[in-house]
């Protein structure tokens, strides 16, 4: 039998109930703020610095448009326009679009799903600071002088040393990889915690649209932006190191950049998009006054529309001279992608055409998103058409079709929701006579902006110019877009006072004031940091009542209506059924996430100004760090089920096999996976169409070092199931531990070995430079396997594994496995690549 455990308040009242679970998850004041770990603060802090970003980006576009407004113009000088440009598009896409899409996520999806926060709250924390960061040193950079100047796509060889030979491309590269480690972190967590964390009986096929709409974007984000981060890395090592992968002079291909980047690219366009359309699939119901027309429809058609984005990124690389066959397919692909978009659509007008609207200030933004949204899906129909797409593809036209699509399918579905779930954090509503003027404001605004360049475009002026003669015909209307860009940004200006007049003098609201049936209504307004005072039971039928069910949650009447030990505790479910399995207890306040960031960004900072014995000495601090915070992580004794509450005891997360983490590192695999796929398709590119290939010298590898190299990560793999053998068998580990850290020293060095006698040399052409990639790849996989050694090492020390905790064990195992197996392919295509290139023969 477990051991008793305490129970302070089961049975108290509700305001001793609210002051016991306030007190235990409060973040203190002062600078304890910065070891805030809870989903609700750290939402709310991305929220704000994403508009700060936002501010920032805005500016930076009215600077252009101030430039664009007459012909001639000497408002600022090429360099200082290309920087302005380049951090405009940069900002806009990662430091306010995709920040702010997650910042909903991280804020509402535990409230939606009616659960208290997400799986791994440190990593929520760790995210924002990354992204913090790595958003600041973006913008210092345009106030230093130096920002990126080679367009927000970075395309090479414009963005080569050749070309840009400052540390401009530098900041953008490590900049957006530092925002990027931000974003996956936050995907990876948000897809575990809807998996695996929401109110109990609320099975996948009962949860609410918004969460399938985030979940789907979440796994979206962690296929999609592997290739980027690959993409700027590769760079990055050419620039600092001279790995030629996108010079063609030396075996490289500047083509292999753009595979790269709009791999990412185009999936992020719906990355974007579908956050904004779930809060338009949340909003529509409740202010038409009935259910959401096609749930089991709108599901599929996310599902589909994910799988297409991903498979049209030669969409945008129409006119590099593709074979007409891909064209043609891609081509039919980028229509297709239309089609689920429009089931979404009709889902949405049939909820209102089956119901009474009520005109209220987020339906107007509502409305606007239809008109903005419809016009850039007709011209990304027009544009997917390949003769017309060759006609308009470097003009004013696409500005503008990305700006309806991109911009318009963001901002006004956004500012629906921002307004619709402004009550939940203020308690109060907005202010009418300020929030409708600014509505209209930014709708004549953005339209007069872009829809002009849909003309200035047609009339072939080209994107990425500085100014223009005046003879062209473009002058009237480029002079209405900077026109109707200052209305734009005078009605956001609005909107921002609205914000602080309704803080002031708004409405009051009690609970749920929209009549609304999701659970973040049913909790009290301003939400308190555990949200839940207890944890609802959904039943298989009936539509959720919040009204109803918010007092008795309040009474503490459902899962977990107590406190004990002074946990900060929550229910893990079944990913399916939602039926609950594990208690969760989540880990308290603290600073580790914000030093780890700093370490982080300490490595970034010494990487771009190249004191690189420093960035070794920070990646190490960085990586200690994350082994030092998961020291003491779990509890360090079995418990055996636990009680939660409705007559119901469950295991801790601790003691049972599909515990977050363990889904955690699949994600992660996942999202590596992708990666390391990325960089295969990589290397093939380049033997398949690179030019000047072969190299003047054929690569001869060791096949003795690299069969060693793999024997030596199967001994560690197969030690690694050795010690989670013995733990759960109640042996000791630490002999088989001990091995595999041989092991993979030894598989290191091999690595290394071979490394070192790659053939060409590797600064000499494309051909060494892949291979040694590849096999950089083998050797910081074992390292990170090292990591995971001396975790399992020092955890069983402290008593945290033992034979009914051996999670540990299991992620321990699943890395080298995965290691092992990357590994063998990476080998096997190292020892392949002397026969590929001479199977293909010589290339101009």
């Amino acid at each position: 039998m477990s051991e008793p455990v305490e129970q302070t308040s089961r049975g108290a009242p509700a305001l001793r109930l609210h002051r016991e679970l306030a007190a235990i998850w409060a973040t203190g004041p002062g600078l304890q703020r910065l070891a805030a770990v809870n989903h609700s603060v750290i939402g709310m802090r991305m929220m704000i610095t994403s508009f700060t970003f936002f501010a920032i980006a805005g500016v930076l576009g009215m600077l252009t448009r101030v430039q664009l407004a007459t012909p001639n113009a000497a408002f600022m000088d090429p360099e200082t326009y290309n920087q302005v440009f380049t951090m405009h598009g940069s900002m806009m896409l990662f430091l306010f679009a995709i920040p702010m899409v997650e910042s909903f996520a991280v804020y509402l999806t535990p409230k939606i799903l009616g659960t208290r926060d997400f799986a791994f709250p440190r990593l929520t924390a760790y995210g924002y600071w990354c992204y913090l960061f790595g958003g600041t040193i973006l913008t210092v950079s345009l106030i230093a002088g130096v920002a990126p100047n080679g367009g927000w796509f970075m395309y090479t060889p414009l963005s080569s040393n050749v070309y840009t030979p400052g540390i401009n491309a530098d900041v953008w590269l490590l900049g957006v990889t530092f925002v990027e480690i931000s974003a996956l972190s936050l995907a990876m967590e948000i897809v575990v915690s809807i998996l695996k964390i929401r109110a109990p009986g609320m099975s996948l096929d009962r949860m609410p649209i918004f969460g399938w709409y985030i979940l789907v974007t979440a796994l979206m984000m962690v296929v999609a932006f592997p290739p980027l981060i690959l993409g700027s890395i590769l760079l990055e090592i050419e620039r600092a190191f001279g790995l030629p992968f996108f010079d063609p002079t030396r075996g490289g291909d500047p083509l292999l950049w753009q595979h790269l980047f709009w791999l990412f690219g185009h999936p992020d366009v719906y990355i974007i998009f579908l956050p904004m359309a779930g809060a338009l699939s949340t909003i529509i119901p409740v202010f038409a006054g009935r259910p959401l027309v096609g749930y089991r429809a709108i599901v599929v058609a996310i599902v589909a529309l994910a799988f297409l984005s991903f498979g049209i990124w030669v969409h945008h690389m129409f006119t590099v001279g593709i074979p007409h066959l891909a064209l043609a397919f891609f081509s039919a692909g980028s229509a297709i992608v239309a089609v689920p978009t429009a089931v979404q659509i009709f889902a949405w007008l049939a909820t209102l055409a089956h119901g009474k609207p009520r005109w209220s200030v987020p339906m107007l933004y509502v409305f606007g998103f239809f008109f903005i949204f419809v016009m850039g899906g007709l011209t990304g129909v027009m544009l997917a058409m390949v003769p017309f797409d060759w006609q308009a593809h470097d003009t004013y036209f696409v500005v503008a079709h990305m700006h309806y699509v991109v911009a318009g399918a963001l901002a006004f579905p956004m500012l629906a929701a921002f307004y619709y779930w402004l009550p939940l954090l203020t308690g109060r509503t907005a202010v009418h006579r300020l929030s409708v003027p600014a509505f209209w404001l930014v709708f004549v605004g953005f339209n007069l902006t872009f829809f002009m360049m849909h003309l200035t475009g047609l009339l072939g002026m080209p994107r990425r110019i500085y100014t223009y003669q005046g003879n062209e015909g473009w002058n009237w209307l480029n002079l209405l877009s900077s026109v109707g860009g200052f209305v734009m940004t005078i009605g956001f200006a609005l909107v921002v006072i609205d914000l602080f007049v309704q803080l002031r003098y708004g409405r009051r609201v009690r609970r749920n004031p929209w009549g609304a049936a999701t659970l973040e209504w049913a909790m009290s307004i301003p939400p308190a940091p555990y949200a839940f005072a207890s944890i609802p039971h959904l039943t298989r039928t009936g539509a959720i009542a919040p009204d109803d069910l918010a007092p008795s949650l309040a009474r503490g009447e459902g899962y977990l209506g107590f406190t004990r030990n002074g946990w900060q505790e929550t229910l893990g479910v079944n990913m399916t059924t939602g039926e609950p399995e594990q208690l969760i207890v989540l880990p308290q306040p603290t600073y580790l996430p914000l030093f780890t960031a700093l370490a982080t960004a300490a490595a970034v900072l010494t990487l771009l100004f190249k004191f690189y014995l420093l960035t070794l000495v920070a990646a190490l601090v960085t990586a200690g760090m994350f082994v030092f915070s998961g020291h003491r992580a779990g509890l360090a004794r079995d418990f055996g089920p636990i009680p939660v509450g409705q007559g119901v005891n469950l295991p801790p997360h601790t003691e049972v096999a599909e515990a977050p983490a363990w889904l955690a590192l699949i994600c992660t695999l996942v999202a590596d996976g992708t990666l390391f796929t990325s960089l295969l398709f990589g290397a093939f590119y380049l033997w398949i169409a690179a030019p000047n290939w072969p190299a003047a010298i054929t690569p001869e590898p060791s096949r003795m070092l690299a069969l060693l190299a793999v024997a030596t990560l199967a001994v560690a793999a197969a030690a690694a199931r050795g010690s989670l053998r013995a733990v759960a068998t109640g042996g000791r580990a630490r002999g088989w531990i001990g091995l595999a850290v041989l092991a993979l020293l030894a598989a290191i060095a091999a690595v290394v070995e071979l490394i070192v006698g790659v053939a060409p040399h590797p600064r000499e052409h494309a051909l060494g430079a892949t291979a040694a990639a590849l096999l950089g790849y083998v050797a910081l996989h074992a390292g990170i396997g090292l990591l995971f050694l001396v975790s399992n090492f020092l955890r069983i020390g402290a008593g945290f594994i033992a034979s009914r905790r051996i999670t540990d064990l299991r992620l321990t195992r699943l890395w080298l496995d995965y290691t092992l197996v990357t590994g063998a392919i990476a080998m096997g295509l190292v020892l392949a690549l002397p026969a590929l290139v001479t199977m293909l023969g010589a290339r101009p």
